[in-house]
């Protein structure tokens, strides 16, 4: 038997599994690490944390498992997104990574859009300049830290020092490098402009390849620290998001997948470049060689109903406690007993600010509509139709767009809800439904790693084979879609009235 393994390099956490070539999870080890925040608005994290993170989990499903290294045939690596990594001559890095969410670089973004112009960098890098991108990081090292930038010789996404680490090779691949703002995404290759508006010295970047093709293998030293073979391949490996679309065969075009997590994503697959003018919607190359990806953000999806989970739900906590029962699953019980629309109650989810649709950072979290008749259940449920409204924006985006999928897969800690995802079966007015695994980017990695490893001839086919949906799809129901649209057009209006307000109170 041939096993594959994929590694997923989150911001908690490193999981690494390993599946057979049906998709089959044999083993699978996770290991997290601290977030850094040294000022207010700044993430960083030290890489040596990630790479001792992969080595442990890649020991222990080795270990766990008993399979023979020889009968692992290859590695695929998924990754948090736009974290800068910077190497000195001798490859070893130079600061701590600074990370997707830090917020520092907002100069920055305003100098690469004067320097490149709005129009045209969307035209090349198919998004407007944003503060989690990488370039607008270099940029700020170069401004702040001279001396250190001076010594830099290799810049890296974060699963691509993990790449770097186990193979000695620096590579990255089509679906990270998008989310740097360096690539010329309709072209899939570096963009000479963009880098010399920006005075970025193209040696400093990786060599591209697609995701599916073997950048390198595995060293001795990373050999003997793993117990994996030396020799063994490693592919392109991809961004989180891409991954997540591998794994859960968002392959073809009409497939799309929606993700409530810590933040929340509406991901469609495009065998074109389909790009948003106004910026609103990211467009990336995607894991499937030639092809696309089209995907709205929306900052704080889970993470809103965690904040109100921590700070008002104590007895919902203490209950679960006392009966094992997940919060969450007792929090759904009592908000699936309000009605939509929680009884004139409106909750906007900015607690991060916002990208899809409105780019703003100043914006705020908001409970609209507050009477004495609302209980802890009504915020509850206002949570999750708040977030679902903003996923709703996104994909009213992409239909502007052209992209309108058939059907919906519902992923992350927020798929997992019943409740939740027939209200996005609602307010999409599309069947939902979910996938067998819930492994995500790292089954998606691993899928990649098959098709390197030549056992499948395509990702779609590899996805034919290795991906399987649960047969629960949820339909839409007309009645509830109603309702829904007329408190998504409140919401909406919403924002627009209080749009100068988060201003102010911004400058307060």
């Amino acid at each position: 038997m041939r096993y594959v393994i994929g590694i997923d390099l989150g911001t908690s956490a490193t999981k690494t599994v390993l599946f057979d070539i049906t998709g089959k999870k044999i083993a699978s080890a996770a290991k997290e690490y601290p977030l850094l925040q040294p000022q207010n608005g700044w993430a960083e994290q030290d890489p040596a944390e990630w790479y001792a993170a992969a080595i442990e989990t890649l020991r222990a499903v080795v270990e766990k498992s008993g399979v023979s290294a020889a009968d692992i045939v290859s590695l695929g690596i998924s990754g948090q997104m736009h974290g800068l990594v910077m190497l000195d001559e001798a490859g070893e890095v130079l600061r701590p990574a600074i990370l997707w969410c830090d917020q520092r670089t907002e100069k920055e973004c305003a100098e690469i859009t004067e320097r490149v112009g709005f129009d045209r960098l969307i035209a090349i890098t198919a998004n407007p300049a944003l503060t989690g991108f990488t370039a607008s990081k270099i940029l700020w090292v170069k401004k702040h830290e001279p001396a250190l930038y001076q010594k830099c010789r290799h810049v890296l996404l974060p699963k691509d020092y993990l790449r770097y680490k186990l193979t000695g090779v620096f590579a990255t691949e089509m679906s990270d490098a998008s989310g740097m703002q360096l690539l010329d995404v309709p072209h899939r290759c570096w963009s000479k402009e963009v880098l010399a508006a920006l005075d970025i010295d193209p040696a400093l970047l990786g060599r591209l390849y697609e995701s599916p093709e073997v950048t390198g293998t595995i060293g001795k030293e990373a050999a003997g620290l793993t117990g994996l073979a030396v020799g063994t391949p490693v592919v392109g490996g991809a961004g989180d998001n891409a991954a997540a679309a591998v794994g859960t065969g968002v392959v073809r075009d009409g497939r799309a997948f929606t993700t409530i997590g810590t933040s929340g994503v509406v991901y469609a697959h495009t065998d074109k470049p389909i790009i948003d003018p106004k910026g609103r919607v990211h467009t990336f190359c995607c894991a499937v060689p030639g092809a696309w990806h089209v995907m709205g953000v929306t900052q704080a999806s889970g993470l809103s109903l965690q904040w109100f989970k921590n700070n008002f739900c104590m007895p919902e906590i203490e209950r679960a406690k006392q009966t094992g029962k997940d919060v969450y699953q007792i929090t759904d019980e009592e908000a699936s007993k309000i009605p939509i629309g929680a009884d004139r109650l409106l909750y906007l989810p900015y607690l991060m600010g916002e990208r899809t649709p409105h780019l703003d950072a100043n914006c705020r979290g908001v409970f609209f509509g507050l009477s004495a008749m609302h209980t802890r259940a009504h915020l509850v449920r206002a949570v999750m139709e708040g977030v679902g409204y903003s996923l709703m924006d996104c994909m009213h985006i992409l239909q502007t767009m052209g992209i309108a999928p058939a059907e919906m897969i519902a992923t992350g800690g927020g798929g997992k809800s019943a409740l939740w995802r027939q209200m996005l079966c609602d307010m999409f007015e599309i069947p939902v439904c979910t996938t067998a695994s819930s492994e995500g980017p790292a089954l998606g990695v691993a899928i990649l790693a098959a098709v390197g490893a030549g056992i499948y001839k395509s990702v779609e086919a590899a996805c034919d084979v290795m991906v399987q949906k649960n047969d629960n799809a949820l339909l839409p129901v007309p009645e509830n879609t109603a309702i829904y649209y007329k408190y998504h057009a409140l919401y909406k209006k919403l924002y627009a009235s209080l749009k100068d307000d988060f201003q102010a109170l911004a400058a307060l």
